[in-house]
């Protein structure tokens, strides 16, 4: 077997190599040298092919990710700075001055929406890595100015619609309106000139808006008993999602857990009935909110329902974060004293 062997001379100002084709006869020895060469020279082109492949695979992973996260926040912020001006957009008659208000406080809210969505981690959201928590507080939300917001549409501009949604609404107001409940004390912290009308449209506001916050509290007990939330899905991690929970501050983590799920619940299902009491107590010292406008009529109302029942299924949350690190330390516990009590 004949070899060719190649001579590169590196003298020259620019490296050039000048190859001598010269046939020289090896023996067994040298055909295997040559062979393993040969073999050796597959496999690194292999490997390094496998390696390129996956460093583009990885690379273009990591960008499809990012794309997504700034997609997905975008489109969040898009969400909310839309229900911030959604009142704004759908009542007839807005004066420019509150427009331009409105239209600066969508945009503060959408640019602290994305950058808190934009970011790996939370620093303020809760349980954002758990769905449906925030989608559920979102949606309760959204369903509560836009039905509010087409009901006093329809007071000026009527459409089936909005009779249907009036009609529906001082249904659930009346309803609702019945001695020491929420509504009535709203009814009640009406000053005692408040006409006919603006009493019945703050019955109706009262009644939608509370029944929409207490149907997102039972959707989200539906999801912790039935659908065992947080769980559902996988694993879940508690200091991602509790960004404002400071594990290090001193005492158990359930007990301090259990203790904040107490508080809130406790005060998320007072303050319907604390609000009202406390705005009527205070009339008598300053002049009190005036709801006269549509619009304040729609965030009051959204307000007064919506802020309680979102602490009470925070508080929820926190029993059930709870519970799981518990039921966790149990199982923990257990499995170290089998492996002992074998030991022994």
């Amino acid at each position: 077997m004949m070899h060719s062997r190649t001579t590169c001379i590196i003298n020259w100002p620019e490296t050039s190599c000048l190859q001598f084709e010269t046939l020289e006869p090896i023996g067994e020895k040298g055909q295997k040298l040559v062979k393993n060469e040969a073999d050796r020279r597959k496999w690194r082109n292999q490997v390094g092919t496998k390696a390129r492949h996956r460093t583009g695979s990885g690379q273009f992973e990591g960008k499809r990710a990012v794309v997504s996260q700034i997609v997905s926040a975008l489109f969040r912020a898009i969400c909310v700075a839309v229900l911030v001006a959604l009142p704004a957009l759908l009542l007839p008659t807005v004066a420019p001055d509150t427009a331009q208000i409105v239209v600066v406080i969508a945009l503060l809210a959408a640019l602290l929406t994305f950058m808190e969505y934009y970011g790996r981690y939370p620093s303020i959201v809760e349980f954002r890595f758990a769905p449906p928590f925030n989608r559920l507080k979102f949606v309760a939300l959204a369903i509560c100015v836009v039905v509010l917001s087409l009901i006093m549409r329809g007071k000026t501009d009527p459409s089936a619609l909005t009779l249907m949604l009036t009609q529906m609404g001082d249904a659930l107001g009346r309803t609702i309106d019945f001695p020491y409940s929420p509504v009535r004390l709203m009814v009640l912290m009406l000053p005692v000139d408040a006409s006919a009308e603006q009493i019945a449209d703050v019955r109706t506001a009262a009644g939608v808006s509370y029944t929409v916050s207490m149907a997102m509290m039972f959707v989200f007990l539906t999801f912790t008993r039935l659908l065992n939330w947080p769980m559902g899905k996988g694993s879940f991690n508690v200091w991602v999602n509790l960004p404002l929970f400071d594990p290090t501050r001193g005492g158990d983590v359930v007990d301090r857990l259990r203790r904040d799920a107490g508080v809130n619940v406790v005060l998320g299902a007072l303050l319907p009935f604390i609000i009202p009491t406390a705005v009527k107590a205070a009339s008598d010292l300053v002049d009190p909110i005036t709801i006269a406008n549509p619009q304040t009529l729609i965030w009051t109302m959204t307000a007064w329902a919506f802020l309680p029942a979102s602490i009470l299924i925070r508080g929820i949350a926190l029993a059930r974060v709870a519970d799981l690190i518990d039921a966790k330390r149990r199982r923990v516990y257990a499995k170290d004293g089998e492996e002992a009590f074998q030991k022994g």
